[in-house]
């Protein structure tokens, strides 16, 4: 399937999904997240492919949610924002494989969400990660990075909204390792080479106990919730997933 947002490349038993939206910084658009959720599910019910990797096109892995979408003064745009939104999530969240995130450049707002949704995180050098969109009043979905990096490191950058770079990112745990912008990409085939070498069903069956155990998973419909509820108070954020 061609989509208009994404590149997929298939190697063996690794597909690299490559956010492709460079002049926006990778921002995840209402097509953009659609698009997601089509091309997770395709690669989640091919039987070739083991291991997704996911990336980004130019110097940003994501920047977050669209801005220039966040106008909610059309009920049915908002329907199609709120709705995206689920989609995407609930995708990224039950993905049936493992779900490698390549960090190319800055991981923001949801971009963050991204990489942390996935289940290994390998940065380049110059990537950086922020939760800047609390700086704007928005919620932070908090749960799923103190999934990663435990509660009090995921309350600090939730309520600071502070940047990390890649350095600190591996000390605290929030990305499994960090390597050169060019052996990004290659380093992440190697990683997912070696995941693919387990029979698909034992990787399935781990995916599915990491799912289960999930407290992100768990927590999504509290999260969702709080989140649309504050964005109603302040008549700015209407949606079920803060970025």
């Amino acid at each position: 399937m061609a989509y208009e947002f994404l590149l997929v490349e298939r190697e063996g038993p690794v597909a690299v999904v490559t956010l492709n939206r460079p002049e926006k910084r990778n921002a995840l658009s209402i097509a953009l997240r659609y698009e997601m959720d089509a091309c997770l599910k395709e690669l989640e019910e091919d039987d070739e492919i083991s291991v997704v990797i996911i990336t980004g096109s130019g110097p940003a892995f994501c920047a977050g949610f669209d801005l220039t979408e966040m106008r909610f003064e059309d009920p049915e745009h908002a329907k199609r924002f709120t709705e995206s939104s689920d989609v995407y999530h609930q995708r990224l969240m039950h993905f049936k494989k493992p779900l490698i995130a390549a960090v190319n450049g800055p991981a923001l707002a949801g971009g963050l969400d991204l990489a942390v949704l996935c289940d290994i995180r390998i940065a380049a050098e110059g990537a950086s990660f922020a939760h800047p969109e609390i700086k704007f009043g928005s919620p932070v979905l908090f749960t799923a990075l103190r999934d990663i990096i435990g509660g009090g490191l995921a309350r600090e950058l939730c309520f600071t909204g502070r940047r990390i770079d890649s350095a600190e990112a591996l000390r605290i745990g929030l990305v499994n390792r960090v390597v050169s912008a060019e052996q990004l990409l290659e380093e992440s085939k190697r990683v997912a080479q070696t995941i693919a070498e387990a029979p698909r069903s034992g990787l399935e069956a781990t995916k599915a106990m990491i799912i289960q155990s999930s407290e992100a998973v768990r927590g999504w419909q509290i999260e969702a919730q709080a989140n649309a509820f504050s964005g109603v108070e302040q008549g700015k954020l209407p949606i079920r997933k803060a970025t």
